[in-house]
């Protein structure tokens, strides 16, 4: 779930920007975060929420079953914990509109069924 929201930012990213936040991850997370990264392939152009969350979700195909809306805000989440204030609002802005709006909902109580 964690990488699969985190690709689904990355390539929605700027090469530059999708860089400087890969350095700001843990090291394992970091490891995550590059999988499978095509640099010459950003930005892919995600017009909508609804597209953003299926990318997300064809990662997810062959996992338990999420609600990938819920995973996504909970990525968020960490990311506004863990990352500078400026770092956040950098790769926020870069977002779609309909996506920004996830990031400032709050994720799920934990162990929610």
């Amino acid at each position: 779930m964690l990488s699969a929201a985190l690709h689904a930012i990355r390539d929605r990213l700027p090469v530059g920007l999708a860089a400087h936040l890969g350095s700001q991850l843990p090291l394992l997370v970091r490891g995550a975060y590059y999988d499978q990264f095509r640099p010459s392939e950003l930005p892919k152009r995600t017009r909508s929420r609804d597209e953003f969350l299926e990318t997300i979700e064809q990662e997810l195909h062959f996992s338990r079953p999420v609600n990938v809306e819920d995973a996504l805000r909970t990525v968020f989440h960490v990311l506004s914990r863990h990352l500078t204030a400026g770092e956040v609002g950098n790769v926020r802005d870069a977002l779609p509109e309909e996506v920004r709006a996830s990031w400032d909902q709050k994720p799920p109580p934990v162990g929610r069924a």
